[in-house]
């Protein structure tokens, strides 16, 4: 089911899209299928000798890691909210949002992810699994919570959210990494067993199991984490009601259920979280009484209700645990349906403002009798299921006299009696007539936004009198617990248990809470007066500022502006630490040869030659050139050696870092500035020479240090053998070290993509220019305006400067875009000819690299040297012409197919990147054979091509515009501020201006009409 959650989230986006809101219904389907999957299981999980189902892969298994998912009876229950609820809410959003809702499509696509995430997470059986979906959970509520991402509120509440629940779930990781180090399993079922049978004790399990605890606090929001929930608030209604009601921040409470049963009894575990939480549920409740935003309410008995959930769940005692199971599914049906009613009444009223709403019960009646009745099972009233939980909770507290118990006892009722309070305040607030306030207009309310929360209400009702179906369920989990006492695991949830304390103490509850809120005035003065103690979220605020004033102190003294500094550091840092490993290193075996062969000596010649003219380089286009002579030197000494596949790449590699490095420097002076830091030419030989000394020493000393035989000594066995390949390099980047290669490629992405972002400083999505072939067969030049240039400037810059409706007789469509002192006909004619044959080549280095030199980084590198090719003869017109698709959508599909391929190798193999392999003759053709690795080689060049076309449009055309905006200001500047018969003074100053203009003249030319204007 998580696979068939993640297939959801990848078609919500283009599904929301195509069908608009109306496409949550069909992803309503998903979660509704995942609910329908879980009590098919019924039989296998409650039949009288059942076993939890388990599913294990391969994940690690060199680090004996195993992805291992189990569903037994605790993650059975989860895994009902989780889809339940969900389905719920996604039938909601189809009709809460409005038709026109910005990022509507966007939305539905990181929900679904959310709804995998969590569905994951409560049916991982192993650490790190769990982890991961810890913190997927972690980033998709930060992009839900910041959904309205032009509103400031909405940036901040999600930022925060995101960096108190990262901070806490950071010490949950380094709490597994303890505990799996000291247990060696990271199987969360095998180290609850070995706690119970009181195999793991000591500072290392108590330490590891606090941070782990620290992680479930601040997702679940007990104190002092609690005031990143109200915040999050400012998310649509639908992520309130299920991240903030049943999912997100139930995790907590799952994680703390889920170890009590071994961990109850460690040193720390009670007093951590009877304190945490009895308090959470106190301060929950007394801010829930000060709001007047009805949200705001919830979020804060929210935090209370998360208060009294961990309580309960802390003990880990069949009794205790049975309640505490049964207020986890009455919170999570009644705050839902809140959360649903409320977005219901802001829509219809306009305002969560309870001061302003009046004439609820008359104006939206459905609603008011479905958030009555929630709000009735928040408060514990019968014959609510929320009673029923709640008389679990006395009654098993009750008895179970120790001093936990009684600490807990008098801690819940106080926090109770508050949300009778705050429950009471919503009810009066959201639907009462209120005099001097106008009621609200009656509007009828359509069934598609109304079912999901009267069908919460009907749950939440009907298992008032029907809580006997779920104690059998219940008792399924409980029955395994260890018991405190004989009778410990008697208890039975039901509607009516006779007269007994437990009935006698909800009365009182519920007395003093109807008292409170009939007495709510005197009550918020009393409020007032008192002081409001700690504001966690100003000391959060204050400890952001900080941080910031922290990184602004160290920027401003590290951060100097200076290239030669920075690197001057870096490489002082580099000598005193790895030269100290030198020095102490005691296994000098250095065996020297000055050379193999003389031609190495010719290569050696070759780069001391280079970097002595490197240094001695007064312009930057020589140090470049210069430069990269050194890198053809090592071309040739891979090609002496007998590495011709590292050979093509070095060229590739060099030749393309070359036109970077050109493109680039068209931007800057011709001339290298003298030096005017603290690093003097002395002092920078000095630093050169003792890094290169160092760097030498290291590899001697590590040339002669192995005592082992390399890995590398079985790959050429291992890629013919098994990667049916005998190019090692190649079969070794997709298959053998397939993983390092994913990495690889994922920082690829990642750098065109910045790149791109420092160039396109207000967006990358806009295309080149592009000609349009007319229904005559002849062409025209198209209109579309590069993203980041003005609009005037923008319409300055389309090649309409000569008639392009003839029929096209130039070797390159965009030749005639250039300015004739940049055009170059031989440059075009070759373009011409060469560019599909280069193209066609780097499709045969792809298929060809398997079992010769080439492969899916060399053909990608191939395919980008003919767009430069193009690039360079014919412009950013012809660039267009070249690759009419934009970067993003050769990154994306590259990086599907690379990771397609990983997903397929576990689905139909039997570990991820498993390949499979096809052999054959083939008329013609002859014997072949094809692997499954090319498929994920064919996403590495994807890649390549994209990071190249991405240079090429930032570095390239995206200058070229900037350059040519800057000279047409120029141009402005000199029409409007020059008086040409009046101040021109020396023939110097008539001369420059001379030149101006030329240039002037050749940008009317090549920018049309509107530039000729000038």
């Amino acid at each position: 089911m998580t696979g068939a959650f993640f297939g959801a989230s990848v078609i919500a986006y283009p599904l929301v899209r195509l069908l608009g809101r109306s496409g949550f219904f069909l992803l309503a389907l998903v979660p509704l299928t995942g609910l329908l999957y879980s009590l098919s299981t019924i039989p296998d999980l409650f039949s009288p000798h059942a076993q939890p189902l388990v599913e294990s892969l391969d994940w690690l298994p060199a680090l004996g890691l195993e992805g291992v998912f189990r569903l037994d009876v605790l993650s059975w229950i989860m895994t009902l909210l989780v889809t339940g609820i969900g389905a719920l809410v996604f039938v909601y959003c189809a009709r809460y949002f409005p038709p026109d809702e910005p990022g509507l499509a966007r939305f539905a696509g990181i929900f679904m992810a959310f709804a995998a995430m969590m569905y994951g997470l409560v049916i991982a059986d192993e650490l790190l699994m769990l982890y991961l979906f810890w913190e997927g959970t972690t980033v998709f509520s930060y992009l839900l919570i910041g959904h309205s991402q032009s509103r400031r509120r909405s940036r901040q509440a999600a930022l925060q959210a995101l960096i108190v629940t990262t901070a806490g779930g950071l010490a949950m990781l380094v709490g597994m990494v303890l505990l799996i180090t000291a247990t060696g399993t990271g199987r969360i079922s095998a180290l609850v067993d070995r706690a119970q049978l009181g195999m793991d004790t000591g500072p290392v399990i108590i330490s590891a199991i606090i941070l782990i605890l620290i992680g479930a606090i601040s997702k679940s929001a007990l104190m002092p984490f609690h005031f990143w929930l109200p915040g999050a608030m400012a998310a649509p209604t639908p992520v309130s009601a299920y991240l903030h009601a049943a999912a997100m921040v139930k995790a907590g409470i799952y994680l703390v259920l889920r170890l009590a049963p071994g961990y109850n009894n460690l040193p720390g575990w009670s007093e951590v979280l009877l304190t945490l939480g009895l308090l959470t549920m106190f301060i929950g409740g007394w801010q829930a009484l000060k709001q007047t935003d009805l949200k705001l309410l919830l979020a804060f008995g929210t935090v209370s209700q998360l208060g009294f959930l961990t309580t309960m769940a802390s003990f880990g005692t069949p009794d205790i645990t049975k309640a505490a199971l049964g207020l986890l599914i009455a919170h999570a049906l009644f705050k839902s349906c809140l959360f649903l009613c409320v977005g219901i009444i802001d829509h219809r009223a306009g305002t969560r403002d309870l001061t302003k709403l009046s004439g609820g019960w008359k104006a939206f009646p459905v609603v008011a009798v479905c958030a009555t009745i929630a709000a009735a099972s928040m408060a514990g009233l019968p014959p609510m299921f929320g009673f029923v939980a709640k008389e679990a909770v006395y009654s098993t507290l009750l008895t179970s006299p120790d001093k936990a118990t009684v600490i807990a006892f008098i801690g819940i009722m106080i926090g109770s009696i508050l949300t009778v309070a705050y429950s009471a305040r919503f009810v009066w607030g959201a639907f009462s007539s209120k005099p001097g306030v106008d009621d609200i207009a009656r509007r009828d309310e359509k069934l598609t936004l109304v079912i999901s929360p009267l069908l919460l209400t009907v749950l939440t009702l009907a298992l008032g009198p029907g809580a006997g179906l779920l104690d059998g369920y219940f008792t399924a989990w409980t029955s395994a617990l260890p018991a405190v006492d004989v009778g410990d695991g008697s208890y039975h949830l039901a509607l009516w248990h006779g007269l007994e304390p437990a009935l006698a103490f909800s009365a009182v509850t519920i007395v003093a809470g109807v008292a409170l809120f009939i007495f709510r005035r005197p009550f918020a003065r009393v409020q007032t007066t008192l002081p409001s103690g700690i504001d966690f979220h100003e000391l959060y605020r204050k400890m952001i500022g900080w941080m910031e004033a922290l990184a602004l102190w160290v920027t401003a003294r590290t951060q100097r502006g200076s290239l030669p500094f920075y690197q001057g550091v870096v490489y002082l840092v580099l000598v005193a630490g790895i030269g100290l490993a030198v020095i102490v290193n005691d296994t000098w075996n250095i065996e020297f040869r000055l050379a193999d062969t003389p031609l190495d000596l010719i290569v050696a010649t070759v780069l001391i030659i280079v970097a002595i003219a490197a240094t001695r380089a007064k312009k930057r286009f020589t140090a470049v050139v210069v430069t990269g002579i050194s890198g053809y030197a090592m071309v040739a000494y891979f090609a002496f050696v007998g590495s011709p596949d590292l050979a093509l790449t070095q060229v590739l590699v060099e030749t393309i870092t070359i036109v970077v490095f050109v493109l680039v420097l068209r931007r800057l002076p011709a001339r290298i500035g003298e030096s005017t830091g603290r690093f003097t030419p002395a002092w920078r030989a000095i630093i050169g020479g003792a890094v290169g000394i160092t760097m030498m020493l290291v590899v001697l000393i590590a040339a002669g240090v192995r005592v082992a035989d390399p890995v590398s000594t079985d790959f050429g066995q291992l890629a013919y053998e098994i990667g049916h390949g005998k190019n090692i390099v190649n079969v070794t980047l997709v298959d053998i070290r397939a993983w390092d290669t994913m990495g690889e490629i994922s920082v690829l992405v990642a750098a065109g993509t910045g790149v791109a972002g420092l160039i396109f400083v207000r967006g990358r999505e806009g295309h080149l220019h592009r000609f349009e072939r007319k229904r005559d067969g002849t062409e025209a030049a198209g209109r579309i305006r590069f993203q980041p240039v003005s609009e005037e400037v923008a319409d300055l810059h389309h090649p309409e400067r000569e008639d392009l409706s003839q029929k096209r007789v130039s070797w390159l469509i965009a030749g005639r875009t250039l300015a004739p002192r940049n055009r170059s006909i031989i440059l075009e004619v070759t373009a011409r000819l060469i560019f599909h044959a280069v193209v066609v080549f780097s499709v045969y280095l792809l298929f060809a690299g398997h079992n010769d030199p080439g492969g899916g980084f060399a053909g990608g590198l191939v395919a980008g040297l003919a767009l430069v090719v193009r690039y360079l003869a014919g412009g950013k017109y012809e660039l267009a012409e070249a690759a009419p698709f934009t970067p993003s959508a050769m990154l994306g599909t590259g990086l599907v197919t690379a990771i397609g391929t990983v997903i397929c190798g576990w689905v139909w193999g039997d570990t991820v990147f498993d390949s499979a392999y096809i052999e054959g003759d083939v008329p013609l053709l002859g014997h072949l054979s094809f692997g499954t690795s090319t498929f994920f080689d064919i996403g590495v060049y994807l890649i390549v091509i994209g990071l190249m076309l991405d240079i090429l449009r930032s570095l390239g055309a995206e200058v070229d515009l900037h350059q040519e905006r800057d000279e047409m200001m120029l141009a402005h500047r000199i029409h409007d501020n020059i008086n040409f018969s009046e101040n021109l003074g020396s023939t110097a100053e008539h001369r420059a201006v001379s030149e101006i203009m030329d240039r002037v003249n050749e940008l009317d030319v090549d920018n049309g009409a509107e530039g000729g204007r000038l």
